[in-house]
C-alpha cells in the first residue's frame, strides 16, 4: 500500500475514533440513532457501517456495549443507589426494561439487580 492508502486507513481511523466519542457522548440520548450521527460527521449511515465493519463489530453492537457498560458503572456507584434499575436503563438509552435486563445477563453473567446488590457486598 502506497502512502495515500495509508493516509486514507489512518483518516477513516480518526473518523471512526470521532464517531466512538460521539456514541459515548450521545447513545443515552431517546433520538439517538445512526443517521442522527452520520448527520453530525457529514457521512452517511453506509459509510459509519462500513468503517465498523473493519474492526470486527456493527454500529448497533457498539452502542449496545457503551450503553451496558455506562449502565454497569451507575448500576455499581453508590451515588445511584436512589435510583431505580429503570431508570438507569432509560437514562443510558434502552427504552425497553425486559430487553435492558436480558442484554446486561447476557453481557455480565448476573442480572441489573443481582450486579448492583454483588457491589455493595464488594463482590464486584
Amino acid at each position: 500500500a502506497g502512502p495515500d492508502a495509508r493516509r486514507d486507513r489512518g483518516g477513516r481511523a480518526v473518523r471512526l475514533q470521532a464517531i466512538k466519542v460521539d456514541i459515548a457522548e450521545n447513545a443515552g440520548k431517546p433520538s439517538f440513532s445512526i443517521d442522527d450521527v452520520a448527520s453530525r460527521h457529514g457521512v452517511s449511515p453506509r459509510y459509519i457501517r462500513r468503517l465498523f465493519e473493519g474492526t470486527g463489530t456493527t454500529f448497533s453492537k457498539y452502542t449496545l456495549d457503551m450503553r451496558l457498560a455506562l449502565a454497569r458503572q451507575m448500576l455499581g456507584n453508590p451515588r445511584h443507589d436512589a435510583r431505580s434499575i429503570a431508570a438507569i436503563a432509560f437514562d443510558v438509552g434502552f427504552s425497553d426494561l425486559s430487553y435492558f435486563n436480558r442484554a446486561f445477563r447476557d453481557r455480565f453473567g448476573a442480572t441489573p439487580s443481582r450486579y448492583r446488590a454483588a457491589s455493595r457486598d464488594g463482590a464486584t
